[in-house]
């Protein structure tokens, strides 16, 4: 008898980042994540993508200063394109991970009560940073986006962690 394929059994994990332009914080996050899902060879069970609660930049590219930080420490992200958030399409991911405080509320004001379990900070997820939220580097210098990447780095670690969990939870016989 062969080896059962537990994979067509695993859990998905749809992920969205959220910040307010899409163009810093949340490029870099799904950025981020989406090397280390590869790296944990999760490509098959984990998507991400990125969004802003606000559409003054939907269209541009990532900000330079985000492109190159992320480009630092191994992930490009000059492909990515600024969008807003759609609420309507909030039933299809299982997280949506804002960046701070006031994307977290914007969220929770445009979207049904029912989806309001999947709207969380991205920062729960962290273990080595004990801040809340990840500071809005774009009205600062690199070293704000270079301090950002550490804490998405901290707590995209963490819910690779949950993503991991959910992907080897099999189906009960």
């Amino acid at each position: 008898m062969g080896k059962k394929d537990t994979t067509s059994f695993a859990m998905s994990t749809r992920v969205l980042f959220v910040c307010m332009g899409n163009i810093c914080r949340s490029p870099m996050a799904e950025g981020i994540f989406r090397q280390m899902v590869r790296q944990a060879g999760l490509d098959e069970v984990v998507s991400m993508e990125s969004a802003g609660t606000h559409s003054f930049h939907a269209g541009e590219s990532a900000d330079k200063r985000a492109i190159a930080s992320a480009q630092k420490r191994g992930v490009d992200i000059s492909a990515h394109r600024a969008r807003a958030v759609d609420v309507n399409s909030f039933e299809q991911y299982d997280l949506v991970l804002a960046m701070d405080w006031d994307n977290l509320s914007f969220l929770q004001q445009k979207t049904a009560k029912k989806i309001h379990h999947k709207l969380q900070l991205l920062m729960r997820f962290a273990t080595e940073h004990e801040s809340a939220t990840i500071p809005d580097p774009y009205h600062g210098n690199t070293q704000g986006f270079e301090q950002a990447l550490d804490y998405i780095e901290d707590a995209c670690a963490g819910l690779l962690d949950v993503a991991r969990r959910r992907a080897t939870q099999v189906a009960a016989a």
